[in-house]
């Protein structure tokens, strides 16, 4: 996994994005040699991303551009012999991810975090169109971000703490009640994901 921060917001901790990622892929039985990159990104960027590939106006927290070139063996959960291969890209947006983890009640570190492991899973082909999508989907999320900080605290690595806020690991109407309440409704609050090899930045 590599990281490209090419963001001017803030600090952001790459090491902490590589070590969720890793765990999320991990948990999701990924081959350890697939790659992934994550693509740290100003507003103006993603904005242009989010119009581009999902015909969506403004900026948006997360968007993956997962491989449309994975064949069994290569590095999904349910291929036959999982291999090693390149999933595809993860961009994220701090400036963004700021305002919603502060309406949410918890750090940007942690926000980062819940993205990370959601743009994974669109790489890993999880979406949340349907109802029954969304619920597994966000269900399989928080259980992965919150194995992840009992992980940290076996291993003794520390991050940021882990919330305990109601916002902290949302349902997919939370984030919608925190969109709805917070911004002008033209902008999802978790993208989705943009499909396939040709639209990787």
């Amino acid at each position: 996994m590599e990281v490209f921060n090419e963001a001017a917001y803030g600090d952001v901790n790459e090491e902490m994005l590589i070590d969720v990622c890793g765990y999320a892929l991990s948990r999701m039985d990924v081959h350890p040699q697939a790659e992934c990159s994550l693509h740290v990104v100003d507003p103006d960027i993603i904005a242009e991303l989010h119009e581009r590939w999902l015909d969506l106006p403004g900026p948006t927290d997360v968007m993956s551009f997962p491989m449309d070139e994975l064949t069994p063996g290569s590095g999904r959960p349910d291929a036959a012999e999982p291999g090693p291969a390149m999933l595809g890209d993860i961009v994220l947006c701090p400036e963004f991810a700021e305002g919603q983890a502060a309406r949410a009640g918890h750090s940007l570190d942690h926000e980062l975090a819940l993205l990370t492991v959601h743009g994974v899973l669109h790489l890993l082909g999880y979406d949340h169109v349907e109802p029954d999508e969304e619920r597994e989907m966000f269900a399989l999320q928080n259980e992965i971000l919150a194995d992840w900080y009992d992980d940290l605290a076996d291993r003794g690595v520390r991050y940021q703490p882990k919330p305990s806020g109601p916002s902290a690991f949302p349902t997919a109407s939370d984030r919608e009640a925190l969109d709805r309440v917070n911004a002008d409704g033209t902008v999802p609050v978790i993208a989705e994901p943009a499909g396939t090899e040709k639209n990787r930045p």
